[in-house]
């Protein structure tokens, strides 16, 4: 099917953003939905089977309607990837109080996983790589820490190397554990600010530390995230659950597809799924390569390794 479409009236630098340099924004089109798009000036021609088609045009109408400042490849996955308007829940689309004002959910899954976090005291964020897991609990974290609910924020991760061994790591104790917890300062960074981020240290409203840390503290009044859970040991995910106090949250976010345990040890998140699962007070939200928003090459290749692990010829 070949759809033609004419922006009028036209506007060179809309239509400058609306392509991207290059036309990077066209051709990311073209491989998120398998359509063909040529265009020349205002005039747009699509072309691919009807319903690629439609949402290729639909996409690029609300690119439009933003295109009056430059626009940012993200936004582009976004919109692949669900977003062509405000994702609304039952009671509206949820503010989150952050650097990144335009902060929302994405897709409906990362809607429910927002209303779970603010819902229950403990929320599983279980799903692949590049759905917000960690991004959107970091989130809430700060919000909560913005608007004086928590006293501090705590995030922690196994330190559980992916596969390779790193050897002998040089430096005092920080320094050894950094590289493993760098994802989690990344969206801190990005949602606070660095100055910002450097205070809520210094008066202790921030704190990132390896799992094993945990062992023997008592967490009130916190916002606790345990990222990687995939890498716990059902131990260890019943010790961090265990430290939440009086005051606090917990959001626990794995990926069941990427242990990195040794083989034949069982994932404490695994295990946890099976053990919490009818707790009252506990919410399980489960993603899906339909909720990441990153480039849509990652949604397919996790297909792929899905349907793989699925037909027998990839076992753990």
């Amino acid at each position: 099917m070949i759809l033609r479409h004419t922006f009028s009236p036209p506007n060179n630098t809309r239509l400058g953003h609306l392509c991207g340099a290059m036309d990077e924004h066209l051709r990311s089109i073209e491989l998120g939905l398998q359509v063909k798009i040529a265009h020349r000036h205002e005039q747009f021609k699509i072309e691919g089977p009807k319903a690629k088609a439609s949402q290729a045009l639909e996409i690029l109408q609300a690119l439009y309607e933003r295109a009056a400042k430059p626009i940012g490849a993200d936004q582009v996955q976004w919109m692949l990837a669900g977003e062509v308007g405000v994702v609304e829940t039952g009671t509206g689309a949820m503010q989150l109080l952050t650097r990144r004002t335009h902060l929302q959910a994405r897709t409906p899954t990362q809607s429910v996983y927002l209303e779970n976090m603010a819902q229950h005291d403990i929320t599983f964020g279980i799903g692949p790589a590049g759905t917000g897991k960690t991004y959107l609990a970091v989130a809430c974290a700060v919000d909560a820490l913005e608007r004086s609910a928590v006293q501090r924020i705590v995030l922690t991760r196994p330190a559980v190397e992916a596969g390779e061994k790193l050897g002998f790591l040089p430096g005092d104790l920080g320094q050894k554990v950094d590289p493993y917890l760098r994802p989690l300062y990344d969206a801190l960074y990005d949602l606070m600010g660095f100055e910002r981020v450097q205070k809520a240290f210094e008066r202790n409203a921030l704190e990132i530390a390896p799992l094993a840390f945990m062992r023997g503290r008592t967490l009130n009044n916190a916002f606790v995230i345990l990222d990687e859970a995939q890498n716990t040991t059902p131990e260890q995910m019943k010790m961090f659950l265990t430290r939440l106090g009086f005051g606090a949250k917990a959001v626990v976010t794995g990926d069941v597809s990427q242990i990195d345990l040794p083989k034949g040890h069982l994932s404490g998140l695994v295990d946890a799924e099976r053990v919490l699962k009818r707790v009252p007070g506990i919410a399980m939200t489960h993603f899906t390569s339909a909720d990441v928003v990153r480039h849509p090459l990652v949604a397919r290749v996790i297909d792929a390794y899905d349907q793989q692990r699925q037909s027998g010829k990839v076992t753990r």
